[in-house]
């Protein structure tokens, strides 16, 4: 014989955990680096903090990227002065086309690039394919992420309603 109208209940319900995003997923956060860029300066996060930040995973030899990166200089230049930033992250797992500083000369980006270490690439999920850009929010919440070439005004529009 139960009683009625009476729900059991274990001693010690164990509460469900909000489910850990992970690196690289949407909705995860923009991990803390510091490193130094192509020409000596440090880059890090902790700089990020407060910004849209769009970071891009590049390499002299991708050709999408070189089409790709122009753009974001562009965008740097129209709403840098709103709090976007934009970091490149050199890829070197094969050897350079052309000297990365020579090629981003050539190609008009001035935005700081750095060169992507294992361990870099393991903090922002893994990369699998270049381009990869991926677009964070003023809190650091990773909002869009783009494996391979985007047109810079779909990126635009998006970070537009982030700024």
């Amino acid at each position: 014989m139960g009683l009625v109208g009476c729900k059991q209940h274990p001693a010690s319900s164990p509460q469900p955990k909000a489910a850990a995003i992970a690196a690289g997923e949407i909705g995860s956060r923009l991990p803390q680096f510091s490193v130094k860029d192509l020409q000596g300066r440090e880059i890090s996060s902790a700089d990020l903090r407060g910004k849209v930040v769009l970071i891009d995973f590049w390499a002299t030899w991708c050709q999408p990227c070189k089409r790709e990166m122009p753009g974001y200089q562009k965008l740097v230049d129209r709403y840098g002065s709103r709090g976007l930033a934009v970091v490149g992250f050199k890829f070197d797992t094969m050897m350079d086309a052309e000297d990365p500083v020579l090629f981003a000369r050539k190609i008009g980006v001035q935005y700081p690039l750095a060169v992507a270490s294992d361990d870099l690439k393991q903090k922002f999920g893994g990369i699998e394919g270049l381009p990869t850009t991926m677009l964070y929010d003023r809190q650091g919440i990773l909002q869009k992420k783009v494996i391979g070439f985007e047109y810079t005004n779909i990126i635009e529009s998006e970070l537009r309603v982030l700024l």
